[in-house]
């Protein structure tokens, strides 16, 4: 019974919150007071390129990993 209720009441919380947890809404695009006036994209400038590239070559370890532990698993049985 204990279980049942505490389940019911994360259910109820999970359900009921975001009706209560309500967040702000994003700046206008290029409206703030920014010292060049000019045109940023709206997402910001910061590159992403480093990023990709740095999450590409840890998937690519990873799942070579798993390979060579496949294989490696598959030649001792």
């Amino acid at each position: 019974m204990k279980k049942a209720l505490k389940i019911f009441i994360v259910a109820a919380f999970l359900l009921t919150a975001p009706l209560f947890l309500l967040a702000q809404n994003p700046p206008h695009p290029n409206g703030g007071s920014g010292p060049t006036g000019g045109n940023t994209p709206v997402g910001g400038g910061a590159p992403i390129g480093g990023g990709i590239l740095i999450m590409l070559v840890l998937g690519f370890g990873y799942a070579g990993r798993k390979v060579y532990d496949a294989r490696k698993r598959i030649l001792e049985d």
